[in-house]
């Protein structure tokens, strides 16, 4: 009599299995906290795949921008059907796809990241001003709808001249001073992606202290803008901010402008001017071009990060 086995995966079990053939669901939620390590990894699994056809080369190189740029490609790469099923023994792939969307409802959790802390126990300082959680949502959300606005204007207008009179056609853009209005579609893409990396700011948890020109006047707008909403359409500001804690500080708008701007940039000049009136003087002085050079004492933007479209 031969030896027994209780082992669900004991011998004969592939025998009664057969050759199987499983759909499986996967549905994954994700944040992405460090696109820097995400944009590398996916690189890394691009250099890995081997392309067939009639330009190999060709499609790494495409790949490869797309991964370096979205960070819906980096996802897609590493987490495609066949990288996942290789990992698992036993298993072979007969097909698949893979679906990536962006949450519309995402939100940052803006109470954890902008603590109220005005316990001396846990080291706040109470009455010292603070960016609180309904500011930088706000703000966040004001940021992210320029970006959006902003990327709207160039797939609309591309390359076209913002026309004097005619500057209401555009969203964004045509708010600029006019001398930007000639410039290139690389640079309007410039001044869309910097709105986003002040609301990249705000999502980790970090003030959105403006690390050069374009930014100080994105950020600009997006007060301006803020300030504007809560005027108009405060209920729909509350349903914004749902159970997020409320404070004094809340939607200071003068405190922002205190404490948000001059922490880099040139702090040289009259020091009797306020941080608007230097900016303005540096508009004056600076091209447009110059707008993206990064203030010295400010930490460097990762030069690779990409844009979100």
């Amino acid at each position: 009599m031969g030896e027994r086995s209780d082992h669900p995966q004991g011998p004969g079990a592939a025998e009664d299995s057969g050759a199987q053939e499983i759909e499986a669901t996967v549905v994954l939620g994700l944040r992405i906290t460090d696109w820097p390590a995400l944009r590398a990894a996916a690189i890394a699994a691009v250099e890995e795949l081997d392309f067939e056809g009639i330009d190999p080369a060709g499609q790494r190189r495409e790949l490869l921008r797309e991964v370096a740029e979205d960070a819906n490609a980096a996802l897609g790469a590493l987490l495609h059907p066949d990288r996942l099923v290789a990992a698992i023994p036993g298993v072979e792939a007969i097909g698949g796809t893979l679906e990536i969307s962006v949450t519309e409802d995402f939100a940052p959790d803006f109470a954890e990241l902008f603590p109220l802390d005005g316990d001396e126990e846990d080291g706040g300082a109470a009455g010292d001003w603070t960016l609180t959680p309904r500011t930088a949502c706000l703000l966040h959300a004001q940021l992210l709808g320029l970006a959006d606005a902003a990327y709207d204007d160039l797939e609309e207008h591309q390359d076209e001249a913002v026309v004097d009179g005619e500057e209401g056609d555009w969203t964004v853009f045509g708010r600029l001073p006019q001398r930007t209005w000639r410039m290139h579609r690389a640079w309007r893409r410039s001044m869309a992606r910097a709105f986003d990396d002040l609301a990249d700011d705000l999502a980790l948890g970090e003030w959105p202290l403006p690390r050069c020109l374009a930014e100080e006047i994105a950020l600009r707008m997006a007060l301006v803008d803020a300030r504007a909403l809560l005027g108009a359409q405060p209920e729909s500001v509350a349903d914004m901010m749902g159970d997020l804690p409320a404070d004094l500080y809340d939607y200071d708008w003068d405190g922002c402008q205190d404490e948000l701007f001059g922490a880099y940039g040139p702090d040289d000049g009259d020091p009797e001017l306020d941080s608007e009136q230097r900016t303005g003087l540096l508009l004056a002085a600076t091209h447009p071009e110059g707008w993206f050079l990064g203030y010295e004492d400010a930490e460097e933007r990762d030069g690779q990060r990409g844009y979100r479209r």
